[in-house]
């Protein structure tokens, strides 16, 4: 009877730690996802100035203007990881090839407003960064637990499921994009 009630005891120990584990990675997900929203939301909310900065010097450039305006309202309304990797990889092109644009223009590079607006950009991409391997490292961590036995047996029990990784969606976007002047044209463009 003793032998029974203590194996009992200790499965229940088990079920506990292993819950409190889930729980704790479920909550570490929320957190740094919560982190990335907070970079990308300051990403969103400094690309109008960029935009309004390049539109100065590069009015007649209305084409590369429109598609980062309109990149950023896809990636601001994106939803789920997988949905907003993909957007926020479209605006990372978009904004690579303004800034492509922006070395044509050597008054534009000269504007101290522009510069700084390029060094948060960046920063803020350095942030991104970080945050994304961060909730990536989190989510291996929760989905590992989900699918190993025992804790599997306890993430069905109280419904924990996978997460979606937030990763770069296309090999076009691990690439470095290639900075290219027209012959005598003094136009950029990237490929």
């Amino acid at each position: 009877m003793w032998i029974l009630l203590a194996v009992l005891a200790v499965v229940a120990l088990g079920v506990i730690v292993i819950y409190n584990g889930l729980v704790r990675l479920r909550v570490q997900c929320d957190n740094a996802w919560a982190d990335i929203d907070v970079q990308l939301k300051r990403r969103h909310d400094l690309i109008p100035n960029v935009v309004e900065t390049v539109k100065g010097y590069a009015a007649h450039e209305r084409e590369t203007l429109n598609s980062v305006v309109a990149a950023r309202s896809r990636a601001m309304t994106a939803q789920g990881p997988a949905a907003r990797a993909e957007a926020e990889g479209m605006l990372t092109q978009a904004l690579k090839s303004l800034f492509a644009l922006a070395e044509a223009y050597p008054q534009l590079r000269a504007v101290e407003s522009f510069a700084q607006l390029q060094t948060t950009l960046a920063q803020i991409e350095e942030a991104v960064q970080s945050a994304r391997r961060y909730y990536n490292a989190v989510v291996r961590d929760l989905n590992t637990k989900v699918a190993q036995f025992p804790s599997n047996l306890v993430a069905n029990l109280f419904g924990f499921t996978p997460r979606e990784f937030f990763e770069v969606a296309t090999g076009a976007e691990r690439e470095v994009p290639q900075v290219r002047f027209g012959p005598g044209t003094g136009q950029a463009g990237t490929q």
